[in-house]
């Protein structure tokens, strides 16, 4: 065999900018891009890593939840999918491409600035699951705004309840039903590190959510439970057409990574398949970065 022959520029492998104008209204669905976005329908290829296992991903209608969603599924888990309710056409693609693959799916649909949603959504993952071993919290809002008097009490305080509010309830509602091997994985980003003037509210969040999860895991461990994180850089996502960015920026979107293009979510699938495997049973508390070469540090 020539090795040779399976070897290609990772530069190359995708899309790069310029990309088309393409507003939507937030939430956004997958569907509307241009070029649509791989979440590995197609291009993941599963190797039983996860078989038997019970999952549930926030956010998993599309982008990075998606191709989570997807991969586990792929490797031989039975996947519950949270997601808006305005996202359901999403949302039904992804679960048809579970159950595709004999695995069970569980569609929750709603709000996760609801405390109480929140809540009832890990009960009814675990009740259809039949229990619940990977936890993906995954879900974020992101709206950009270019100055601090543009970002509301009303912008702040969605952003603040979707990315760290929800990710407190949820797992808190679903640390009890995680038996010893579980897995918890949270998704910050680059904004953490790298944060841009326009997302103050949103990088905020996300250094949160890696302080939050570094804790969690330090606390889980004693019951046999790893957590930890994965930070990803510029991503092809709905988040960024749906008000995540301004529009120069979406037509140029991942135009200065290493690689000069964005990422897509399928390039990310294979780090949250490791962290929710038993292969990452020495890895807690760790930020994995995808950043297209800019670094978690």
């Amino acid at each position: 065999m020539n090795d040779k022959a399976t070897l290609k520029d990772p530069r190359k492998l995708y899309p790069g900018p310029p990309f088309p104008d393409q507003p939507q209204q937030a939430p956004g669905l997958a569907r509307k891009m241009d070029p649509t976005p791989d979440h590995g329908e197609e291009s993941y290829h599963g190797s039983g890593k996860l078989m038997g296992r019970k999952a549930l991903v926030t956010g998993g209608d599309s982008g990075i939840g998606r191709a989570a969603a997807i991969a586990f599924a792929r490797e031989g888990a039975d996947v519950a999918v949270a997601y808006l309710p305005d996202e359901e056409a999403d949302a039904k693609e992804v679960i048809g491409l579970i159950e595709a693959e004999g695995r069970k799916a569980v569609g929750l649909p709603g709000d996760i600035k609801d405390e109480a949603w929140c809540r009832e959504l890990v009960e009814n993952a675990a009740a259809g699951l039949g229990g619940l071993d990977i936890l993906v919290i995954n879900a974020g809002r992101q709206q950009y705004r270019e100055k601090i008097e543009e970002l509301s009490t009303e912008d702040f305080d969605k952003t603040m309840k979707t990315n760290l509010y929800a990710l407190h309830w949820i797992a808190q509602a679903a640390v009890p039903h995680m038996p010893a091997g579980s897995a918890v994985i949270t998704t910050a980003s680059i904004q953490a590190y790298q944060p841009s003037p326009i997302l103050l509210d949103y990088a905020t969040t996300k250094a949160g959510i890696v302080a939050y999860t570094k804790a969690l895991a330090k606390q889980l461990i004693e019951r046999g439970i790893r957590a930890n994180v994965v930070a990803p850089g510029p991503v092809w996502t709905v988040l960024q057409p749906s008000g995540g960015q301004p529009g120069e920026k979406v037509k140029n979107f991942g135009k200065d990574s290493d690689f000069g293009r964005p990422g897509q979510p399928v390039e990310l699938a294979p780090v949250f398949v490791l962290l929710a495997s038993p292969e990452a049973s020495f890895i807690n508390g760790e930020v994995y970065g995808v950043t297209g070469g800019k670094g978690v540090a």
